[in-house]
């Protein structure tokens, strides 16, 4: 595809759109502002369509439009202009996307400030590639220029994913592809590549885009079109593998749904432990004798631990012998001013065998990092009264099931977990035959955020190639093929259960095997683009002073 001429090309106006001619000072100013308001509507615009492919439109293919409105606004020569429109494209994103934070707190401070942070980050995208596209390599490589653009995209996921307080992946382009061909990659090379790929054909648009009001439909423009459908629809030709290699389990899930919010908070756990007891009941009389090899509880299922209190022992132990199957169920645990979030194997008439504990608790919602600071901004930090603690093990747990003779060992990552690439990776690398996703969603009403994670784990089903079942106190629960096909699912705010028979899978994926190997060679190509271009800018100063010395 070849370079436009300079006299011509976006990349040197000041608005990033093409240029017009100028007339009279005032109203070339006039026009300027002009064009740089046009340009904050496109970023947003751009933003609000990529919000689009992820749930519930999950119109996936407008993940690579938006982001292309967002890289045809950054062709321009301004750093500031280019952080202050990526993080227009990032409000557009986020505020909608994460509008279940508002739903949780009921009070917008927190839904405010989270999608601002995560927007600053997409603003330090924007203030990266305007940067780098200084560099002569790649402004006049058209190549080179997608490549380096999709690097910086996927580094700052990596980089939203870790800091600040471990990190918030939510909104990562690979988790909007559940649907498309492209997840055909993710046992490839999990959501890194994923994401690359999905940011590699929004540049190769935004090329397109740029050159066709430029020049028409040029042979280059063609090519640019085709290499654009077949970045998309090629990964689709891959095969993801869904038979059983050690053998079916017959896995019941039970969504026991929960009282109207605001009763008192020990009532409420005792309700709702009860509901899932009676779930687990209903459930048995439906299903034959003997059918059922596990039951799985939601998180919260037992907020009062049934390992310390005598009552929801009872209640929890007679649901598992109803069964005559182990029950994973969620709880919480108490260790004086502290808690942790469990997710604990109950055997019938033995009682609690072993446990999960989480890796990551959710800042600010499960936890607050500097309470007095931020008590000062909003009171609703005492809304979290005990802080949770990380756990330190994210071994599968080995459950006993009397049919297959064995111990299966399963992944489990707690709610919010899901969006973390190591912590589920760790645990299948460890033997996890299945994964588990329980989740608490009571709390975000009937926003997004459930079929979000959804979407999650549909995705880790694909990038480990293992059947995965989201189980839900309210839903959205389902049972997910390890193609990432939803076999069944809940609606919200129903007593539901699901039955099915998932296979037990052992082989591990190119991505498993690869782990953090394709993130840290990303991250290393973005901080060399980052690196080669301040040494660029370097001996660029240095020849203009050098210059202007008359040396």
């Amino acid at each position: 595809m070849p370079t436009p001429s300079r006299t011509v090309d976006p990349v040197t106006t000041e608005s990033g759109l093409t240029p017009t001619r100028a007339g009279t000072p005032a109203s070339a100013r006039k026009q300027a502002a002009g064009s740089r308001g046009v340009a904050l509507l496109v970023a947003a615009a751009g933003g609000l369509i990529t919000e689009t492919a992820f749930p519930g439109k999950s119109w996936w293919v407008m993940a690579y439009l938006g982001v292309a409105l967002l890289l045809l606004v950054l062709r321009i020569d301004s750093i500031r202009a280019g952080f202050v429109r990526a993080f227009v494209f990032g409000l557009g994103l986020f505020l909608p996307h994460l509008w279940w934070a508002n739903e949780a707190v009921g009070q917008p401070i927190g839904w405010l400030a989270l999608s601002a942070a995560q927007a600053g980050m997409v603003g330090a995208f924007g203030v990266s590639v305007v940067w780098v596209r200084r560099t002569p390599a790649v402004r006049s490589r058209a190549w080179l220029d997608c490549v380096a653009v999709a690097v910086l995209w996927v580094a700052v996921e990596h980089l939203r994913g870790r800091v600040p307080f471990g990190g918030f992946p939510w909104a990562t382009l690979a988790f909007s592809q559940t649907d498309a061909p492209m997840l055909g990659l993710a046992p490839v090379g999990g959501s890194t590549l994923v994401s690359f790929i999905v940011v590699l054909v929004a540049a190769v648009l935004a090329k397109v885009l740029a050159y066709s009001r430029q020049t028409g439909p040029t042979r280059g423009v063609l090519a640019g079109m085709a290499l654009a459908a077949g970045l998309v629809l090629a990964p689709g030709l891959l095969p993801l593998a869904t038979e059983a290699q050690s053998g079916v389990l017959r896995v019941g899930a039970v969504q026991g749904n929960v009282p109207v919010r605001g009763a008192e908070a020990t009532s409420q756990a005792r309700a709702v432990l009860q509901n899932h007891a009676a779930g687990t009941r209903a459930m048995v009389q439906r299903t034959a004798p003997d059918r059922l090899d596990l039951v799985l509880w939601p998180e919260s299922a037992s907020d009062i631990d049934p390992r310390t209190d005598d009552r929801a022992r009872a209640v929890v132990d007679g649901a598992a012998r109803a069964a005559g199957a182990p029950i994973l169920l969620g709880t919480q645990r108490f260790r004086g001013e502290i808690r942790y979030n469990d997710y604990l194997l109950w055997r019938p008439s033995i009682g609690a065998a072993a446990s999960y504990t989480k890796q990551h608790p959710v800042p600010f919602g499960e936890y607050i990092p500097y309470r007095s600071f931020f008590r000062r901004l909003t009171p609703a930090v005492d809304l979290v009264t005990t802080d949770m603690v990380a756990g330190a093990d994210p071994s599968p747990i080995a459950v006993p099931i009397d049919r297959l003779g064995r111990s299966v060992p399963i992944t489990t990552g707690i709610c919010f977990e899901v969006a973390y690439d190591d912590l589920i990776r760790q645990s299948v690398l460890a033997g996890g035959e299945l994964i588990v996703i329980p989740t608490n969603n009571a709390s975000f009403g009937m926003t997004q955020e459930s079929t979000q994670q959804l979407a999650m784990s549909r995705f880790r089903a694909a990038e480990h190639g293992r059947a995965v079942i989201q189980i839900s106190t309210v839903g959205v629960s389902a049972v997910i093929a390890p193609d990432g096909s939803v076999v069944e699912r809940t609606s919200l705010f129903t007593a539901d259960q699901l039955v099915a028979e998932v296979p037990l899978r052992t082989s591990t994926t190119l991505s498993d095997q690869l782990g953090r190997w394709l993130a840290v060679a990303v991250d290393c190509l973005a901080g060399l683009l980052l690196a080669g271009t301040l040494v660029t800018t370097l001996r660029s100063r240095r020849a203009t002073k050098s210059l202007r010395d008359g040396r």
